[in-house]
């Protein structure tokens, strides 16, 4: 009797889960149930999973309408129905196509249409939805005559009245209006819960022919639908690269083979592998996947574009043979089966990672490649946040904006209860977990063999792609795999250094030739130091302090470094521990003679998910399959606790049976158990190793371009400011904006570093090309009219260029220029601005001198760009004073109490069991950066006052080659007033209230002390 039932995933207007649906529907013994959400499919998958639990005949709709207002409402008879109506929601999502007010000609769905919106004729498939409150309509002749063709309608939206309520609310925060205007159309009706069957059928008792109708449409239709089987390599992506499995197999083999012999040459250990890989991939049927993915690197490489393959795939010799990865198995003894093996049934996971810049490109070429209608992102819900909640439910209840930004902005224990706030309070809880709108996955994309519209509609976001409307859980469900195409910052400063080193020094780099990067005697030199600022990867406060602390000096221990730093890693104590024994190799002992053998390269330490690998089967006697399994079912993605118990079992008998104690078993297992949830795959750092290596080697060999790079890219871990300094610490020489020299980007003109217009934040990103397009198809600008006469500006931002000095080359002061610019500007007609420029030459104004306080500059430029250009922040302090020691002591000050004066990069904060703490990131006044713990104690009274300069008192405690300063006292310095304003006292402080620094924060259990551990340093007796 329930053929319009919607969950919450009806946007802004359902209030029940799809669980909460079901469940209530199983408590009324409702044994037939149709899921018609508004537009949408997405829960229908999960809702027939719920609803055979419960024994439920699950029949899956969509319930169409148009800028709020019903039309109709689609049951698919059969699942190919389903896909009808998709199509049709799709060309109105994604082609702009118009909803037409009555249902296309659809076969295999039932059409129900609601009482105002009946068409002149029904079809043999079309019906019409009666509601219980609307049979009085039916003593109207017009309605009489089509009892017929009428069925219950006895829509589900909420269950109980304060869900009535908070469907009001959703439709408040649709609608971005209040409560008190929401009118009738806008909600649904009080009616819309369940009720019991029996009750339906009493109400409609004198119309038997629509209950007849009723029955006979839910019992003709049906949902089957078969799910991908556990245990079966069966999926629904796109089947053969080629036209068949076989040709698929012997194309994989061939491209495979000439990859052998330019990776390895006659080498017979990599043939073997790639043999044995080449079989597993065959028989779980993923050629295809193998093959579609080297045909998109295929065409970045001809494309010029620069990738970077990741993730497990990078244990797969065939991938490295095919060029997919750049890391080579054999040399880091990476085991393919954390790849793929035959207990797997999902495909592969290849990561492919683009710059930010030229990721698009590549996914125009895979939509066009392998069909619109067969490709698309995957969706994801995004759910209503914490500071959303309180916004939009505050909003919808009427709250001023100050409320709303206090509500938000607060936690709740500090919200100031009223009686309207009680009640935010009361039905944002209610909204927590419900999604709020459909976006995009960020890298996950389907490739589908039957049109993807066959299992759901597509709606097109802003970013141009379109995207399924479910998410990756479910593709993964139903057998969709994805593919995962990414993009990252790292590499664009990579792509843009190459290119820049070839414009500026004519040089051609071959940065994918790892070998001319990869434990280079120079960048590894800077590694041990953690000289890496700017590096993918490398440059963190953290990664640096690790890479001293580990004296990093190799490739290899450059990918433990990257594993390591891994917050889970560090939690489990196992960085700690790791970084004592590269110190110490003399004083610990392998737990046992296997741990020693085959963890050797890690000091017993399992730090990679293969560890867990090598140790289930050299140790356990595990099959690496089920080795994998354990470490798939430890990894918290999914895995039951069932399974995980049965490879346990698995584990201890077959330790037993290799004559292991119990006792050693158990500390094996636990190790296993605390490291293998935590550990990164060694494939995936070795890939990360690998790029931080190129962009170190183009630091180390060509500073100034990759910094330039960097700071075009929009850095990475700093804010622009750092790698101007960095920049400037490699010999660059940094000059403020100019219209004559810069560019959008950054430039680099030999050893000058001309900034952006891109960084003038108050000039508009047209207004900054078109100067540059002007100048470049035009000529120098010959002075500030000659500018104003060629390009399209208003005052504004001529004085924002002014200011920053982008004029200097003119030889006039800034107070003169700004005069000038007036007197231009005042009567300037812009339609004279092309006829001008012929007309007459630039004329020369006369003004008196305006004399300039030297640092007014800086200031123009700390507003302007958020930091000073022509000095730096120590010329700007009030004190002379410049520190007791500097960054070049620390080492030779181990335990003894030192005065820094420092400027503030960033700072960390840290939990700890005894509160909050923080990392602190300074450069002292020669320019060289070094470290500060912040501990609670001291935090309380001397805590950060923002950005600037602080003298620092603490005492030096190095660490494995690492100085940090524990910090006792501190005190931000007082910079000078700002001298443009010598007679304004009211101004002379603003700015310095925009003195920037970085803050990260961070939630996590505080890491455990050396003492809690608990790693066996000698050997297990």
């Amino acid at each position: 009797m329930f053929l319009n039932c919607h969950s919450f995933h009806s946007l802004r207007y359902g209030t029940l889960s799809v669980q909460e649906l079901v469940r209530q529907a199983d408590e009324l013994g409702i044994k037939e149930l149709v899921l018609t959400d508004i537009n949408t499919v997405t829960a229908i998958y999960d809702f027939k999973k719920e609803c055979e639990k419960f024994g439920i005949k699950p029949i899956a709709g969509i319930e169409v309408r148009k800028e709020n207002r019903l039309l109709y409402i689609a049951i698919a008879k059969e699942f190919s129905g389903i896909g009808e109506v998709n199509k049709m929601l799709t060309a109105h999502n994604c082609d702009g196509v118009e909803l037409s007010e009555t249902a296309p000609e659809f076969e295999k769905v039932f059409i129900i249409y609601p009482l105002n919106n009946i068409p002149e004729s029904l079809k043999e498939n079309e019906f019409i939805g009666i509601r219980e409150e609307e049979l009085n309509f039916l003593i109207r002749q017009k309605f009489k005559d089509k009892t017929h063709k009428m069925v219950v309608l006895h829509p589900v939206t909420f269950s109980t009245k304060k869900e009535y309520n908070l469907h009001r609310i959703l439709r408040a925060i649709d609608n971005n209006t209040i409560l008190s205007k929401l009118n009738e159309d806008d909600i649904c009706r009080k009616s819309e819960y369940f009720t019991t069957e029996l009750n339906l059928i009493k109400s409609f008792v004198h119309y038997p022919e629509i209950i007849n109708n009723t029955t006979e449409i839910l019992a003709e239709c049906r949902f089957d639908f078969t799910y991908k089987e556990r245990g079966s390599t069966e999926n629904k992506n796109k089947k053969y690269y080629l036209k068949s499995r076989e040709e698929d197999i012997v194309l994989l083999n061939k491209l495979a083979f000439e990859g052998l012999k330019k990776r390895y040459g006659d080498d017979e250990t990599a043939k073997k592998r790639v043999e044995k890989e080449l079989k597993v991939i065959g028989d779980l049927n993923f050629s295809a996947y193998f093959l579609i993915t080297w045909d998109i690197v295929q065409h970045s490489n001809e494309m010029g574009f620069m990738h970077v393959g990741r993730g497990s795939g990078a244990n797969s010799i065939v991938s490295y043979c095919l060029g997919i990865t750049d890391i080579c198995p054999l040399e880091l003894d990476l085991y393919f089966e954390r790849f793929l093996n035959l207990n797997r049934t999902a495909p592969p996971d290849f990561d492919l990672d683009w710059s930010w810049q030229d990721r698009d490109a590549m996914l125009e070429y895979i939509f066009k490649k392998y069909g619109k209608e067969y490709v698309a992102f995957c969706g994801t819900n995004v759910e209503f946040k914490y500071k959303s909640i309180f916004r939009e439910v505050g909003k919808a209840f009427g709250l001023p904006k100050e409320e709303l930004d206090n509500l938000a902005g607060k936690s709740m224990e500090t919200h100031e209860m009223n009686s309207v706030v009680k009640l935010v309070h009361q039905y944002g809880k209610l909204l927590e977990k419900f999604p709020n709108q459909r976006s995009m996955h960020a890298c996950g994309i389907l490739i589908s063999e039957e049109p993807i519209t066959n299992y759901t509609a597509l709606e097109m976001p802003p970013k141009g792609f379109p995207i399924v409307q479910f998410d990756m859980y479910v593709a993964e469900d139903i057998g969709l795999e994805k593919f995962d195409i990414l993009s990252q910052r790292g590499l664009g400063t990579i792509n843009d250094t190459v290119k820049l080193i070839k414009k500026t020094q004519g040089i051609d780099v071959d940065i994918r030739d790892t070998t001319l990067s990869k434990n280079e005697p120079v960048c590894n030199e800077y590694l041990a130091v953690g000289k890496t600022i700017g590096c993918f990867y490398i440059e963190s406060p953290a990664m640096r302090g690790l890479l001293r602390r580990l004296k990093c000096e190799d490739y290899i221990t450059l990918v433990a470094a990257s594993s390591i730093i891994r917050p889970g890693v560090a939690q489990s104590g196992m960085m700690r521990e790791y970084i004592f024994r590269h110190n110490h190799p003399d004083q610990f002992e392998y737990f046992h003679p296997i741990f020693e053998k085959h963890l050797s390269d890690t000091y017993g330490i399992m730090v990679y998910q293969e560890d867990v690998l090598k140790i289930a089967q050299y140790f356990g006697g595990l099959s690496l399959g089920d080795g994998d399994i354990l470490r798939r079912a430890m990894s918290g993605k999914g895995r039951s606790l069932s399974a995980l118990q049965k490879v346990k079992t698995h584990f201890f008998k077959s330790c037993i049976a290799k004559g292991h104690s119990i006792e050693l078993t158990t500390e094996a297992y636990r190790q296993i158990e605390s490291f293998a949830g935590y550990s990164f795959c060694k494939a995936h750092s070795a890939s990360y190793a690998v790029e931080s290596y190129q962009s170190l080697y183009l630091k180390v060999y060509y500073p100034l371009e990759f910094m330039v790079s960097v700071i075009n890219n929009q850095g990475g871990f700093y804010r622009t400011e750092v790698y101007i300094h960095e920049a400037k610490m490699s010999g660059g020489n940094i000059q403020p904006p100019c219209v004559n020299s810069s560019d959008f980007e950054t430039s680099l003109h030999e050893k000058n570093i001309y900034l952006g217009l891109m960084l003038l934040q108050n000039l508009e990103t047209k207004v900054a090309h078109e100067i540059v397009l002007e100048r470049q198809q035009n000529g120098n600008y010959r002075s500030l009219e000659d500018f104003i006469r060629r390009v399209a500006i208003g005052i504004e931002s001529v004085q924002t260029l002014i200011f920053i000095g982008a004029f200097r080359f003119t030889g006039k002061g800034k107070n003169e220029l700004l005069v000038e610019a007036r007197l231009l500007l005042i009567n300037f007609k812009p339609e004279n601005r092309g006829l001008m420029l012929i007309e007459e030459p630039p004329q020369e104004y006369r003004l008196p001198e305006l004399k300039r306080d030297p640092f007014e500059d800086a200031f123009d430029e700390l507003e302007i760009i958020g930091f000073p250009v022509s000095s730096t922040p120590f010329d700007l302090l009030e004190t002379k004073y410049r520190g007791s020691v500097f960054v070049k002591d620390l080492l030779k000050n181990h335990k003894k109490q030192v005065k820094m004066l420092a400027y503030l990069i960033s700072r960390k904060h840290v939990p700890t069991k005894k509160g909050t703490m923080y990392f602190g990131t300074w450069i002292d006044v020669n320019g060289d950066y070094f470290d500060t713990a912040h501990f609670p104690d001291s935090l309380k009274e001397y805590d950060f006052q923002g950005g600037g300069c602080y003298l620092l008192l603490g005492t030096v405690e190095v660490d494995y080659h690492f100085p940090t300063i524990t910090i006792h006292k501190m005190a931000k310095m007082p910079m000078i007033p700002d001298p443009r304003y010598a007679y304004d006292s009211k101004k002379r402080y603003d700015i310095h209230q925009q003195v920037k620094e970085d803050v990260s924060m961070t939630s996590r259990k505080p890491y455990p002390q050396e003492h809690e551990i608990g790693l066996p340093r000698q050997k297990f007796s």
